[in-house]
C-alpha cells in the first residue's frame, strides 16, 4: 500500500473530526513515518523545530484515534493503517477504495465510536441516496493559493445555482486541482457527485449512460429518453457533475471549440443543460472555450467562466530540494507562475545545478525541458495552419505587436488574421494588451520553444 493512498484516507478522517483537511506539516509526519523518519528528521524536512513537529504529530494520532477507535501512535500507525484501510473503503462515505472499479455508494455509515457531529450527520444524510463517484478523480496532495477562486466558484454553485461552468486555461495552470479541491471543501452540498476525463472521449449517448448506470440503473432505449431521464434527475436532486480535458472533443488542425463531427451532440446536451431550469451544475475544465460559452448571454442563463492564469506563490516551489529562496519569485516569473512547467524545471535545476537557483538563472536562458517540449508539441499540432503561421511570425518579436503589424508581416486576409488571433486567445496562448493601441503577445515560454525547435 503506498503513502498516497494512506494520505488520502488520513485526510478524510481528519475531515470528518474537524471539519478541515491535512496541512503541510501533518501531511509531512505522515509521510515521515512510512519512510521510517525520526521526528528529528521530520523537523528538519519542515524546517520547523523537533518539539513544534513532535506536538503536530501526538495531536494527529489523537485525532486518529478518536476517529478510528483505536490508540493510534507513531510506532504503530503503519501497521494499523495497512490493516485499517482494507476495512475502511467498502464501510465509510469518505474513504474510497480508488482500486475498485465499482461504480456504487454507500450511505454513510460510522466508524467504531465516531464524534457526535460526524454521527449527526450521518442521522441527517439518512434520508437521501448520496453517490459521489471521483474514481476517475484525481487526489490533491498540496493546493496552493487559489482562495478567491474557490470563493468564486462557491457562490457560482451554491449561492447563484449556476447550471454550467467553464474552467479554462493552459495545461499544467491548476484546472484540475482547483476543481477537484472545490469538492473536497463541499461534499456534503450534494446528493450526487460524478467526475469523467474526456481524455478518450466517448460519444454523447455512451456518456450519458454511464452517467445514469452510476445515479439510476434503467433501461432507456433512445438518446433522448436518457438524455430526459438525466435532466429529470439534475432537477429533483443537487447535482454536481465534471468533465474534464473538454478540449478533446473539438478538432484538431482548426480554430479552437470547433466540434469533432462524431461529438458535435456534445455542443446539444451542453444547450440542454443552460436553458433548462433545474438545481445542479455541470462543469467543464478545458483547455479551449466552448464556442456557446460566448454565444449565451449572462443575463438570460446562469453560466460563468473562469479563466485561471499562474500561480505567482513561493509556496508551489516548496518541497522541490532548491535553494536560493530570494530567487525562486524570478523563477516563478520566468515560467509564468505554471505548476507544471515548475515542476519540470525544479527537476532539472536539482539534478544539473545541485537545486541552485540562482546559478540557474545566471545562465539567463529560459530553458524548455523535454517534457516542456512534448507538451508543445502536442499542443502546436492543435493548432490550425493559421494560428501556426501566426505564433511563428509572433515568435520573432521581442515585445507585444500590432494587428497592424502583423498584417504587414503575414500573407493572410484581414478574416483569416483575426480569427487565428481569436482562436489563440481562446487556447491562452496569446494575450490582449490595451495600450494606445490594441497589442498581441505570445506566450514567452510557448514562444521560446517555436522559435527554437524544428517544426517541420
Amino acid at each position: 500500500m503506498d503513502v498516497t493512498k494512506i494520505l488520502q484516507s488520513a485526510d478524510e478522517l481528519v475531515f470528518t473530526q474537524t471539519g478541515k483537511h491535512l496541512d503541510n506539516i501533518q501531511e509531512r509526519i505522515i509521510k515521515g513515518v512510512w519512510e521510517d523518519k525520526t521526528y528529528e528528521e521530520m523537523a528538519r524536512d519542515c524546517d520547523k523545530s523537533e518539539s513544534h513537529v513532535r506536538n503536530i504529530g501526538y495531536k494527529l494520532w489523537k485525532l486518529l484515534s478518536e476517529a478510528l477507535g483505536e490508540d493510534i501512535k507513531k510506532t504503530n500507525f503503519r501497521s494499523t493503517f495497512e490493516r485499517l484501510n482494507i476495512e475502511l473503503c467498502p464501510n465509510s462515505l469518505n474513504v474510497y477504495n480508488i482500486n475498485s472499479n465499482n461504480n456504487h455508494f454507500c450511505h454513510a455509515q460510522t466508524l467504531s465510536q465516531p464524534n457526535k457531529k460526524y454521527q449527526e450527520s450521518d442521522i441527517n444524510n439518512k434520508s437521501k441516496s448520496v453517490y459521489h463517484n471521483l474514481t476517475l478523480a484525481p487526489q490533491i496532495i498540496n493546493f496552493y493559493n487559489r482562495e478567491t477562486e474557490l470563493k468564486t466558484i462557491f457562490n457560482w454553485i451554491l449561492k447563484q445555482n449556476s447550471r454550467l461552468i467553464s474552467i479554462l486555461g493552459l495545461s499544467g495552470i491548476g484546472k484540475t486541482a482547483l476543481v477537484k479541491r472545490f469538492i473536497d471543501l463541499n461534499l456534503d452540498e450534494f446528493e450526487v457527485i460524478i467526475w469523467r476525463s474526456l481524455k478518450y472521449p466517448k460519444p454523447l449517448e455512451l456518456l450519458v449512460k454511464d452517467l445514469l448506470n452510476i445515479i439510476k440503473p434503467e433501461d432507456k432505449q433512445t438518446i433522448d429518453d436518457q438524455v430526459k431521464q438525466l435532466l429529470d434527475i439534475l432537477i429533483n436532486k443537487k447535482c454536481l457533475i465534471i468533465l474534464d480535458d473538454v478540449q478533446n472533443i473539438f478538432t484538431p488542425g482548426q480554430f479552437a471549440g470547433q466540434y469533432q463531427p462524431e461529438y458535435q451532440s456534445y455542443q446539444n446536451f451542453f444547450t440542454l443543460v443552460t436553458e433548462v431550469e433545474h438545481q445542479s451544475s455541470l462543469i467543464l475544465i478545458s483547455q479551449e472555450q466552448c464556442p456557446e460559452m460566448e454565444g449565451w448571454e449572462n443575463e438570460l442563463y446562469p453560466i460563468n467562466c473562469l479563466e485561471l492564469s499562474g500561480l505567482y506563490d513561493l509556496e508551489i516551489l516548496n518541497n522541490k530540494g532548491l535553494k536560493n529562496y530570494e530567487s525562486w519569485l524570478n523563477l516563478i516569473n520566468l515560467y509564468e507562475g505554471n505548476p507544471v512547467y515548475l515542476k519540470s524545471i525544479a527537476i532539472l535545476i536539482k539534478n544539473i545545478f545541485d537545486g541552485d537557483v540562482a546559478e540557474f538563472l545566471a545562465e539567463n536562458e529560459l530553458v524548455i525541458t523535454q517534457e516542456m517540449r512534448s507538451h508543445f508539441n502536442q499542443l502546436f499540432n492543435r493548432l490550425s495552419p493559421i494560428e501556426q503561421q501566426i505564433v511563428l511570425k509572433l515568435s520573432q518579436f521581442e515585445q507585444s505587436v500590432s494587428r497592424e503589424t502583423l498584417r504587414e508581416s503575414l500573407e493572410l486576409s484581414s478574416t483569416d488574421l483575426i480569427n487565428g488571433l481569436q482562436s489563440l486567445q481562446q487556447r491562452y496562448l496569446v494575450t490582449k494588451i490595451k495600450q494606445d493601441k490594441i497589442m498581441f503577445k505570445l506566450s514567452s515560454i510557448f514562444g521560446k520553444y517555436v522559435k527554437n525547435f524544428n517544426l517541420d
